[in-house]
Protein backbone atom coordinates (compact mmCIF):
# COMPACT_ATOMS: atom_id res chain seq x y z
CA UNK A 1 0.00 0.00 0.00
CA UNK A 2 1.27 3.48 -0.90
CA UNK A 3 2.39 5.71 2.00
CA UNK A 4 3.67 8.98 0.57
CA UNK A 5 4.62 10.32 3.99
CA UNK A 6 7.20 7.53 4.39
CA UNK A 7 9.07 8.26 1.14
CA UNK A 8 12.39 10.10 0.94
CA UNK A 9 12.70 13.48 -0.74
CA UNK A 10 14.31 11.85 -3.75
CA UNK A 11 11.53 9.27 -4.03
CA UNK A 12 8.84 11.95 -3.77
CA UNK A 13 10.39 13.71 -6.78
CA UNK A 14 10.48 10.52 -8.90
CA UNK A 15 9.29 11.60 -12.38
CA UNK A 16 7.37 8.34 -12.75
CA UNK A 17 5.02 9.38 -9.94
CA UNK A 18 2.62 7.19 -8.01
CA UNK A 19 -0.83 5.72 -8.53
CA UNK A 20 -2.94 6.47 -5.46
CA UNK A 21 -6.05 5.00 -3.87
CA UNK A 22 -7.71 8.40 -4.41
CA UNK A 23 -7.80 7.54 -8.12
CA UNK A 24 -5.18 10.02 -9.23
CA UNK A 25 -1.61 9.64 -10.41
CA UNK A 26 0.55 11.90 -8.25
CA UNK A 27 3.71 13.30 -9.75
CA UNK A 28 6.20 16.07 -8.98
CA UNK A 29 8.96 15.55 -11.50
CA UNK A 30 12.17 17.19 -10.40
CA UNK A 31 15.29 16.04 -12.19
CA UNK A 32 17.63 17.61 -9.64
CA UNK A 33 17.04 18.17 -5.92
CA UNK A 34 19.66 18.94 -3.29
CA UNK A 35 19.23 20.23 0.27
CA UNK A 36 22.26 20.68 2.52
CA UNK A 37 25.32 22.67 3.47
CA UNK A 38 27.27 23.91 0.46
CA UNK A 39 24.56 22.80 -1.99
CA UNK A 40 25.00 25.99 -4.05
CA UNK A 41 28.29 24.60 -5.35
CA UNK A 42 26.26 22.04 -7.32
CA UNK A 43 24.70 24.75 -9.51
CA UNK A 44 26.78 23.85 -12.61
CA UNK A 45 25.97 20.15 -12.15
CA UNK A 46 22.26 20.96 -11.90
CA UNK A 47 22.36 23.05 -15.09
CA UNK A 48 24.16 20.23 -16.92
CA UNK A 49 21.77 17.61 -15.55
CA UNK A 50 18.84 19.61 -16.94
CA UNK A 51 20.49 19.68 -20.38
CA UNK A 52 20.89 23.44 -20.45
CA UNK A 53 23.74 25.33 -22.11
CA UNK A 54 22.64 28.94 -21.69
CA UNK A 55 20.71 29.54 -18.45
CA UNK A 56 19.00 32.83 -17.74
CA UNK A 57 19.65 33.81 -14.11
CA UNK A 58 16.97 35.98 -12.48
CA UNK A 59 17.24 37.56 -9.03
CA UNK A 60 16.69 40.85 -7.23
CA UNK A 61 19.25 43.13 -5.60
CA UNK A 62 19.09 41.34 -2.25
CA UNK A 63 19.20 37.79 -3.60
CA UNK A 64 22.00 38.69 -6.00
CA UNK A 65 24.07 39.68 -2.98
CA UNK A 66 22.99 36.62 -1.00
CA UNK A 67 23.67 34.01 -3.68
CA UNK A 68 23.21 35.32 -7.23
CA UNK A 69 26.73 36.65 -7.58
CA UNK A 70 28.09 33.30 -6.41
CA UNK A 71 25.83 31.41 -8.83
CA UNK A 72 27.08 33.49 -11.76
CA UNK A 73 30.70 32.99 -10.68
CA UNK A 74 30.21 29.22 -10.42
CA UNK A 75 28.67 29.12 -13.89
CA UNK A 76 31.53 31.19 -15.33
CA UNK A 77 34.14 28.98 -13.70
CA UNK A 78 32.41 25.94 -15.17
CA UNK A 79 32.47 27.48 -18.64
CA UNK A 80 28.67 27.79 -18.82
CA UNK A 81 27.51 30.83 -20.80
CA UNK A 82 24.66 32.62 -19.09
CA UNK A 83 22.79 35.90 -18.79
CA UNK A 84 21.76 37.51 -15.51
CA UNK A 85 18.95 39.97 -14.87
CA UNK A 86 18.42 41.74 -11.55
CA UNK A 87 14.78 42.76 -11.20
CA UNK A 88 14.66 46.49 -10.43
CA UNK A 89 13.29 48.14 -7.33
CA UNK A 90 13.71 47.96 -3.57
CA UNK A 91 10.56 45.85 -3.29
CA UNK A 92 9.79 43.37 -6.08
CA UNK A 93 6.20 42.13 -6.23
CA UNK A 94 5.00 38.97 -8.02
CA UNK A 95 3.09 40.91 -10.64
CA UNK A 96 2.93 41.84 -14.32
CA UNK A 97 5.73 44.37 -13.88
CA UNK A 98 8.20 41.77 -12.58
CA UNK A 99 7.23 39.19 -15.21
CA UNK A 100 7.47 41.82 -17.95
CA UNK A 101 10.89 42.98 -16.75
CA UNK A 102 12.21 39.43 -16.76
CA UNK A 103 10.79 38.64 -20.18
CA UNK A 104 12.09 41.88 -21.71
CA UNK A 105 15.66 40.89 -20.83
CA UNK A 106 15.61 37.30 -22.09
CA UNK A 107 18.43 36.72 -24.56
CA UNK A 108 18.18 34.55 -27.70
CA UNK A 109 19.34 31.03 -26.97
CA UNK A 110 18.06 30.96 -23.39
CA UNK A 111 17.27 27.31 -22.68
CA UNK A 112 16.63 27.45 -18.94
CA UNK A 113 15.37 29.93 -16.33
CA UNK A 114 17.39 29.81 -13.12
CA UNK A 115 15.89 31.82 -10.28
CA UNK A 116 17.97 32.85 -7.29
CA UNK A 117 15.76 33.87 -4.39
CA UNK A 118 12.70 32.72 -2.51
CA UNK A 119 8.97 33.43 -2.81
CA UNK A 120 8.65 36.22 -5.35
CA UNK A 121 11.61 35.16 -7.49
CA UNK A 122 10.47 31.54 -7.44
CA UNK A 123 6.94 32.44 -8.52
CA UNK A 124 8.04 34.87 -11.24
CA UNK A 125 10.54 32.39 -12.66
CA UNK A 126 7.96 29.61 -12.83
CA UNK A 127 5.71 31.88 -14.85
CA UNK A 128 8.39 32.94 -17.34
CA UNK A 129 9.86 29.42 -17.69
CA UNK A 130 6.36 28.15 -18.48
CA UNK A 131 5.80 30.98 -20.96
CA UNK A 132 9.12 30.33 -22.69
CA UNK A 133 8.65 26.56 -22.70
CA UNK A 134 12.03 25.89 -21.07
CA UNK A 135 12.98 24.16 -17.81
CA UNK A 136 12.96 26.23 -14.65
CA UNK A 137 15.11 25.80 -11.56
CA UNK A 138 15.65 27.67 -8.31
CA UNK A 139 18.56 28.28 -5.95
CA UNK A 140 16.77 29.19 -2.74
CA UNK A 141 17.99 31.95 -0.46
CA UNK A 142 15.54 31.76 2.44
CA UNK A 143 13.30 29.15 4.12
CA UNK A 144 10.45 31.62 3.86
CA UNK A 145 7.73 29.72 1.99
CA UNK A 146 6.58 26.31 0.80
CA UNK A 147 6.42 26.89 -2.95
CA UNK A 148 9.90 25.81 -4.04
CA UNK A 149 8.65 22.46 -5.35
CA UNK A 150 5.03 23.34 -6.09
CA UNK A 151 3.45 23.54 -9.53
CA UNK A 152 1.79 26.90 -8.95
CA UNK A 153 2.73 30.55 -8.56
CA UNK A 154 1.04 33.01 -6.22
CA UNK A 155 0.79 36.15 -8.32
CA UNK A 156 -0.85 39.57 -8.35
CA UNK A 157 -2.89 39.91 -11.54
CA UNK A 158 -4.96 43.06 -12.02
CA UNK A 159 -4.45 43.77 -8.31
CA UNK A 160 -6.00 40.42 -7.27
CA UNK A 161 -4.06 37.57 -5.69
CA UNK A 162 -4.37 34.47 -7.87
CA UNK A 163 -2.72 31.06 -8.18
CA UNK A 164 -1.35 30.38 -11.65
CA UNK A 165 -0.78 26.70 -12.34
CA UNK A 166 2.28 25.95 -14.46
CA UNK A 167 4.70 23.18 -13.51
CA UNK A 168 7.19 22.19 -10.83
CA UNK A 169 10.75 23.47 -11.15
CA UNK A 170 12.97 20.88 -12.79
CA UNK A 171 15.70 21.61 -10.25
CA UNK A 172 15.84 22.89 -6.67
CA UNK A 173 18.99 23.69 -4.65
CA UNK A 174 18.66 24.77 -1.03
CA UNK A 175 21.99 25.53 0.64
CA UNK A 176 21.28 25.50 4.37
CA UNK A 177 24.31 27.72 5.10
CA UNK A 178 22.70 30.41 2.92
CA UNK A 179 19.21 29.80 4.32
CA UNK A 180 20.50 30.26 7.88
CA UNK A 181 21.77 33.76 6.99
CA UNK A 182 18.41 34.98 5.69
CA UNK A 183 16.86 37.92 7.57
CA UNK A 184 14.96 36.73 10.65
CA UNK A 185 11.58 37.88 9.26
CA UNK A 186 12.07 35.42 6.40
CA UNK A 187 12.66 32.60 8.88
CA UNK A 188 9.48 33.60 10.69
CA UNK A 189 7.69 33.61 7.34
CA UNK A 190 8.65 30.00 6.68
CA UNK A 191 7.27 28.92 10.04
CA UNK A 192 4.10 30.95 9.47
CA UNK A 193 3.57 29.35 6.08
CA UNK A 194 3.88 25.87 7.61
CA UNK A 195 1.73 26.20 10.74
CA UNK A 196 -0.96 27.39 8.32
CA UNK A 197 -1.30 23.78 7.15
CA UNK A 198 -3.28 22.92 10.28
CA UNK A 199 -6.07 25.21 9.08
CA UNK A 200 -5.62 24.33 5.40
CA UNK A 201 -5.99 20.58 5.91
CA UNK A 202 -8.98 21.07 8.20
CA UNK A 203 -10.73 23.21 5.61
CA UNK A 204 -9.81 20.87 2.76
CA UNK A 205 -11.57 18.04 4.56
CA UNK A 206 -14.58 20.23 5.36
CA UNK A 207 -14.84 21.31 1.71
CA UNK A 208 -14.75 17.66 0.68
CA UNK A 209 -17.69 16.95 3.00
CA UNK A 210 -19.77 19.97 2.01
CA UNK A 211 -19.04 20.45 -1.71
CA UNK A 212 -17.58 17.09 -2.75
CA UNK A 213 -14.25 18.71 -3.63
CA UNK A 214 -11.42 16.27 -4.36
CA UNK A 215 -9.52 15.16 -1.26
CA UNK A 216 -6.62 12.73 -0.88
CA UNK A 217 -5.68 11.38 2.54
CA UNK A 218 -2.23 10.37 1.29
CA UNK A 219 -1.46 13.94 0.27
CA UNK A 220 -2.88 15.20 3.55
CA UNK A 221 -0.64 12.78 5.47
CA UNK A 222 2.34 14.04 3.47
CA UNK A 223 1.52 17.62 4.46
CA UNK A 224 1.24 16.59 8.12
CA UNK A 225 4.71 15.01 7.85
CA UNK A 226 6.06 18.27 6.36
CA UNK A 227 4.50 20.23 9.21
CA UNK A 228 6.01 17.91 11.79
CA UNK A 229 9.50 18.52 10.38
CA UNK A 230 9.17 22.29 10.53
CA UNK A 231 7.37 22.50 13.86
CA UNK A 232 9.88 20.11 15.39
CA UNK A 233 12.74 22.38 14.29
CA UNK A 234 11.11 25.69 15.27
CA UNK A 235 13.12 26.06 18.48
CA UNK A 236 16.27 26.30 16.37
CA UNK A 237 15.05 29.34 14.42
CA UNK A 238 16.23 32.11 16.81
CA UNK A 239 19.74 30.61 16.91
CA UNK A 240 19.77 29.93 13.14
CA UNK A 241 20.76 26.35 13.90
CA UNK A 242 21.99 24.66 10.67
CA UNK A 243 20.32 21.35 11.54
CA UNK A 244 17.06 23.18 12.13
CA UNK A 245 17.44 24.96 8.79
CA UNK A 246 17.90 21.60 7.07
CA UNK A 247 14.76 20.17 8.68
CA UNK A 248 12.76 23.28 7.84
CA UNK A 249 14.01 23.26 4.25
CA UNK A 250 13.02 19.62 3.84
CA UNK A 251 9.60 20.32 5.32
CA UNK A 252 9.05 23.22 2.92
CA UNK A 253 10.07 21.08 -0.06
CA UNK A 254 7.73 18.27 1.01
CA UNK A 255 4.87 20.74 1.35
CA UNK A 256 5.51 21.96 -2.19
CA UNK A 257 5.49 18.38 -3.44
CA UNK A 258 2.14 17.89 -1.71
CA UNK A 259 0.66 20.81 -3.61
CA UNK A 260 2.04 19.44 -6.87
CA UNK A 261 0.52 16.04 -6.09
CA UNK A 262 -2.88 17.60 -5.39
CA UNK A 263 -2.70 19.79 -8.49
CA UNK A 264 -3.61 22.86 -6.44
CA UNK A 265 -2.64 24.88 -3.37
CA UNK A 266 -5.60 23.45 -1.44
CA UNK A 267 -3.58 21.23 0.95
CA UNK A 268 -1.47 24.22 1.96
CA UNK A 269 -3.83 27.18 1.94
CA UNK A 270 -7.01 27.99 3.85
CA UNK A 271 -8.61 31.07 5.37
CA UNK A 272 -5.31 31.96 7.07
CA UNK A 273 -3.78 32.54 3.61
CA UNK A 274 -6.77 34.60 2.56
CA UNK A 275 -6.26 36.99 5.45
CA UNK A 276 -2.81 37.58 3.92
CA UNK A 277 -4.17 37.86 0.38
CA UNK A 278 -6.72 40.43 1.53
CA UNK A 279 -4.16 42.51 3.42
CA UNK A 280 -1.85 42.47 0.41
CA UNK A 281 -4.64 43.62 -1.92
CA UNK A 282 -5.61 46.38 0.52
CA UNK A 283 -1.99 47.56 0.57
CA UNK A 284 -1.81 47.46 -3.23
CA UNK A 285 -4.98 49.53 -3.49
CA UNK A 286 -3.55 52.09 -1.07
CA UNK A 287 -0.07 52.10 -2.58
CA UNK A 288 1.50 50.99 0.69
CA UNK A 289 4.02 48.23 1.55
CA UNK A 290 2.99 45.04 3.33
CA UNK A 291 4.66 42.39 5.48
CA UNK A 292 6.06 39.13 4.16
CA UNK A 293 3.35 36.74 3.06
CA UNK A 294 4.36 33.99 5.49
CA UNK A 295 4.38 36.38 8.45
CA UNK A 296 0.89 37.58 7.54
CA UNK A 297 -0.18 33.95 7.17
CA UNK A 298 1.14 33.24 10.66
CA UNK A 299 -1.00 36.03 12.08
CA UNK A 300 -3.91 34.73 10.01
CA UNK A 301 -3.39 31.27 11.50
CA UNK A 302 -3.71 32.66 15.02
CA UNK A 303 -6.92 34.46 14.01
CA UNK A 304 -8.32 31.27 12.49
CA UNK A 305 -7.54 29.30 15.62
CA UNK A 306 -9.59 31.86 17.55
CA UNK A 307 -12.47 31.55 15.08
CA UNK A 308 -12.42 27.76 15.34
CA UNK A 309 -12.64 27.94 19.14
CA UNK A 310 -15.98 29.64 18.61
CA UNK A 311 -17.06 27.43 15.68
CA UNK A 312 -16.78 24.39 17.98
CA UNK A 313 -19.65 25.87 20.02
CA UNK A 314 -21.97 26.32 17.00
CA UNK A 315 -24.99 24.20 16.22
CA UNK A 316 -26.49 24.79 12.75
CA UNK A 317 -29.86 26.53 12.71
CA UNK A 318 -31.67 26.00 9.41
CA UNK A 319 -34.18 28.79 9.99
CA UNK A 320 -31.45 31.31 10.72
CA UNK A 321 -29.42 30.28 7.69
CA UNK A 322 -32.45 30.47 5.39
CA UNK A 323 -33.37 33.89 6.75
CA UNK A 324 -29.80 35.04 6.05
CA UNK A 325 -30.08 33.88 2.43
CA UNK A 326 -33.50 35.45 1.99
CA UNK A 327 -32.17 38.77 3.28
CA UNK A 328 -29.23 38.70 0.85
CA UNK A 329 -29.26 41.55 -1.66
CA UNK A 330 -26.88 41.61 -4.61
CA UNK A 331 -26.59 45.39 -4.49
CA UNK A 332 -25.55 45.32 -0.80
CA UNK A 333 -22.95 42.64 -1.51
CA UNK A 334 -21.53 44.61 -4.44
CA UNK A 335 -21.30 47.73 -2.29
CA UNK A 336 -19.31 45.79 0.31
CA UNK A 337 -17.02 44.36 -2.36
CA UNK A 338 -16.37 47.83 -3.79
CA UNK A 339 -15.66 49.22 -0.33
CA UNK A 340 -13.24 46.44 0.65
CA UNK A 341 -11.56 45.70 -2.68
CA UNK A 342 -11.34 49.17 -4.18
CA UNK A 343 -9.87 49.05 -7.69
CA UNK A 344 -9.95 45.22 -7.74
CA UNK A 345 -13.70 45.05 -7.10
CA UNK A 346 -14.63 44.54 -10.75
CA UNK A 347 -12.55 41.37 -10.96
CA UNK A 348 -14.18 39.98 -7.81
CA UNK A 349 -17.68 40.74 -9.09
CA UNK A 350 -16.94 39.01 -12.40
CA UNK A 351 -15.70 35.95 -10.50
CA UNK A 352 -19.01 35.71 -8.65
CA UNK A 353 -20.89 36.03 -11.94
CA UNK A 354 -18.94 32.98 -13.16
CA UNK A 355 -19.08 30.73 -10.07
CA UNK A 356 -22.33 31.94 -8.43
CA UNK A 357 -21.45 31.17 -4.81
CA UNK A 358 -24.33 33.39 -3.70
CA UNK A 359 -26.97 31.46 -5.66
CA UNK A 360 -29.87 30.42 -3.32
CA UNK A 361 -30.08 26.90 -4.74
CA UNK A 362 -26.36 26.33 -4.24
CA UNK A 363 -26.66 27.71 -0.72
CA UNK A 364 -29.52 25.34 0.03
CA UNK A 365 -27.51 22.32 -1.12
CA UNK A 366 -24.49 23.32 0.97
CA UNK A 367 -26.69 24.00 4.01
CA UNK A 368 -28.23 20.53 3.75
CA UNK A 369 -24.75 18.99 3.77
CA UNK A 370 -23.60 21.14 6.69
CA UNK A 371 -26.57 20.18 8.84
CA UNK A 372 -26.40 16.49 7.93
CA UNK A 373 -22.66 16.24 8.59
CA UNK A 374 -22.06 18.76 11.38
CA UNK A 375 -20.89 16.18 13.91
CA UNK A 376 -18.42 14.84 11.33
CA UNK A 377 -17.18 18.38 10.69
CA UNK A 378 -16.60 18.90 14.41
CA UNK A 379 -14.60 15.66 14.52
CA UNK A 380 -12.46 16.91 11.62
CA UNK A 381 -11.76 20.14 13.51
CA UNK A 382 -10.73 18.20 16.62
CA UNK A 383 -8.53 15.84 14.60
CA UNK A 384 -6.70 18.48 12.56
CA UNK A 385 -6.22 21.49 14.80
CA UNK A 386 -3.58 21.61 17.54
CA UNK A 387 -4.02 23.05 21.02
CA UNK A 388 -4.31 26.83 20.72
CA UNK A 389 -1.96 27.67 23.60
CA UNK A 390 0.66 25.15 22.46
CA UNK A 391 0.72 26.50 18.90
CA UNK A 392 0.83 30.13 19.97
CA UNK A 393 3.55 29.35 22.49
CA UNK A 394 5.65 27.67 19.80
CA UNK A 395 5.31 30.67 17.51
CA UNK A 396 5.89 33.24 20.26
CA UNK A 397 9.21 31.64 21.28
CA UNK A 398 10.66 32.56 17.88
CA UNK A 399 9.76 36.23 18.40
CA UNK A 400 7.55 36.36 15.33
CA UNK A 401 4.56 38.75 15.05
CA UNK A 402 1.34 37.29 16.45
CA UNK A 403 -1.31 40.02 16.16
CA UNK A 404 -2.58 42.23 13.33
CA UNK A 405 -1.32 45.32 15.14
CA UNK A 406 2.21 43.83 15.09
CA UNK A 407 2.00 44.28 11.30
CA UNK A 408 0.49 47.76 11.51
CA UNK A 409 -2.97 46.42 10.62
CA UNK A 410 -6.10 47.89 12.16
CA UNK A 411 -9.10 46.04 13.56
CA UNK A 412 -11.10 47.37 10.60
CA UNK A 413 -8.62 45.87 8.13
CA UNK A 414 -8.77 42.58 10.00
CA UNK A 415 -12.56 42.40 10.01
CA UNK A 416 -12.75 43.51 6.37
CA UNK A 417 -10.25 40.80 5.43
CA UNK A 418 -12.53 38.24 7.07
CA UNK A 419 -15.63 39.66 5.33
CA UNK A 420 -13.95 39.77 1.92
CA UNK A 421 -11.99 36.50 2.02
CA UNK A 422 -14.87 34.36 0.80
CA UNK A 423 -15.02 36.33 -2.44
CA UNK A 424 -11.35 36.12 -3.49
CA UNK A 425 -11.78 32.76 -5.25
CA UNK A 426 -14.27 29.95 -5.61
CA UNK A 427 -12.83 28.05 -2.65
CA UNK A 428 -14.78 26.72 0.31
CA UNK A 429 -13.28 28.01 3.58
CA UNK A 430 -14.38 28.38 7.19
CA UNK A 431 -15.71 31.85 6.34
CA UNK A 432 -17.82 30.11 3.67
CA UNK A 433 -19.21 27.76 6.33
CA UNK A 434 -20.13 30.74 8.50
CA UNK A 435 -21.77 32.54 5.55
CA UNK A 436 -23.84 29.47 4.74
CA UNK A 437 -24.94 29.22 8.39
CA UNK A 438 -25.91 32.90 8.53
CA UNK A 439 -23.21 33.63 11.10
CA UNK A 440 -20.89 35.98 9.21
CA UNK A 441 -21.93 39.14 11.05
CA UNK A 442 -21.82 37.42 14.43
CA UNK A 443 -18.30 36.13 13.83
CA UNK A 444 -17.14 39.46 12.44
CA UNK A 445 -18.19 41.03 15.74
CA UNK A 446 -16.43 38.24 17.64
CA UNK A 447 -13.26 38.74 15.63
CA UNK A 448 -13.38 42.44 16.42
CA UNK A 449 -13.30 41.52 20.11
CA UNK A 450 -10.58 38.85 20.11
CA UNK A 451 -8.22 39.75 17.25
CA UNK A 452 -5.78 41.58 19.53
CA UNK A 453 -5.99 39.28 22.56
Amino acid sequence: MLHLSRLSLEALADPRGYDCACGRHHVCAMAYLRVGRGAIRETPQMVAALGARHPYVVCDANTYAAAGEQVCRLLTEAGIAHACHILPGAHVAPDERAVGSALMHVQPGCDMVLGVGSGVINDVCKVIAHALGVPGAIVGTAPSMDGYASSSSSMEVDRVKVSLYNRCPAGVLLDTDILAQAPMPMLWAGLGDMVAKYIALCEWRIAHIVTGEFYCEEVAALMRAAMAKVVGAADGIPARDPDAMAAIAEGLIIAGVGMAYAGSSRPASGLEHYFSHMWEMMALDRGKPYALHGIQVGVGTVLCMKLYRRIRQVRPDRARAQAWMQAFRREDWEAQVRRIYGKAAGTIIRLEDACRKNDPDKHAARLDRLIAHWDEILRVIDEELPDYDALCGLMAKTGMPMRPSDLGLSIEDTVDAFLGARDVRDKYLSCSVLWDLGLTDEFAAYLREVAEE
